[in-house]
């Protein structure tokens, strides 16, 4: 079993997406939360989550078991998850 994969990110962020998109075409299974799309104080709750887990306001916020990578970084994310680049 891989570590889990957890995305947070904003629904207007092209690095979010690719992201995510990284993660489906790579059939690595994911959860992930569009943190602008939820309610202010759920919302408010998981970007504090995001920050306090990265130290910085960027988006996307990836979680890879206890590994967390701000930004695409698909180098990283193979390194992690050991994909063959």
């Amino acid at each position: 079993m891989s570590d889990p994969v957890f995305v947070y990110s904003l629904s207007t962020c092209p690095w979010c997406r690719k992201a995510k998109e990284y993660f489906a075409d790579n059939d690595v299974a994911f959860e992930a939360v569009d943190v602008d799309l939820l309610p202010d104080d759920e919302s408010d709750r998981l970007a504090d989550e995001a920050y306090s887990l990265s130290g910085s306001r960027a988006f996307p916020v990836v979680k890879i078991g206890g590994e967390v990578i701000v930004g695409y970084a698909p180098e990283r994310f193979a390194t992690l998850l050991g994909i063959e680049a």
